[in-house]
């Protein structure tokens, strides 16, 4: 199923790669909806060309419930003068996505988050997922575990990360006294992705609060799970179709 398409206002017609502005747009007004950003200082971006080295990012120190498509920088992650120019994206955000848009062509879309439930599974000595219920079993052999925290994401700890994503059966790496790092082919696709690891997240972390026993799922269910949800039809696309939808039921500003 394809999202429906935004048309810009008039005030915005000439701006390139509107359909794409106005899906990340949408994601990042229902990710502080849902509570999954922290202040000012989360990303998300998105790769534009073939290569995936052009991407759009959110502003510096911009709220999510704030943004608009327009609002939206579009950057290249092999331009060196970047943070020297008016309007430079925040320094944590250019090391880490241009890091990644810059070695991960599979990467086309990028969100880091410190939500709630996946930065403290992030901060357990062993963090691992194990799959404990269907949505934990989406994840199985599906992450990679950063332990290696150097302090903020400026451009060594950004590349640091990236070379750690080459394996592209890698959708999600828990970051180590960090929190969540979530790529995907699309903004749907991502922001389906990430919702489900936080809720994954989130049941484990309760999980482990009742004091009892795990009912863990073995190797073999676990990856046929894994692999059913991999392939479920459509599912990510309709989730954020239907939010726009909401979104402009709402009479939301998010896509000028």
């Amino acid at each position: 199923m394809q999202i429906p398409d935004r048309q810009p206002g008039t005030q915005t017609v000439n701006m390139t790669h509107w359909t794409q502005r106005t899906q990340l747009a949408a994601a990042f007004r229902w990710t502080a909806r849902l509570n999954l950003h922290e202040a000012v200082a989360n990303h998300f971006s998105l790769a534009v060309n073939e290569d995936g080295t052009q991407f759009l990012m959110n502003p510096d120190q911009a709220h999510f419930s704030r943004i608009r498509a327009s609002d939206l920088l579009l950057l290249d992650a092999n331009d060196p003068d970047t943070l020297d120019r008016p309007g430079a994206p925040d320094p944590t955000a250019w090391g880490l996505h241009g890091a990644v848009h810059r070695h991960c062509p599979h990467a086309r879309c990028v969100m880091h988050v410190h939500s709630i439930f996946a930065t403290v599974l992030a901060s357990l000595a062993d963090s691992r997922l194990p799959p404990i219920d269907q949505n934990c079993a989406t994840f199985f052999n599906r992450y990679v575990i950063d332990d290696g925290y150097g302090g903020l994401a400026f451009e060594g700890e950004g590349e640091r990360c990236a070379a750690q994503l080459s394996d592209q059966s890698k959708k999600v790496m828990i970051m180590g006294n960090h929190g969540v790092l979530v790529l995907g082919d699309s903004v749907a696709d991502t922001f389906n992705r990430m919702y489900y690891f936080e809720r994954a997240a989130e049941t484990y972390i309760r999980a482990l609060q009742t004091g009892q026993p795990l009912r863990v799922l073995s190797d073999e269910i676990a990856e046929k799970t894994a692999g059913e949800l991999d392939g479920y039809p459509g599912q990510s696309d309709r989730h954020l179709s239907e939010l726009m939808g909401i979104l402009d039921d709402e009479g939301s500003n998010y896509a000028t």
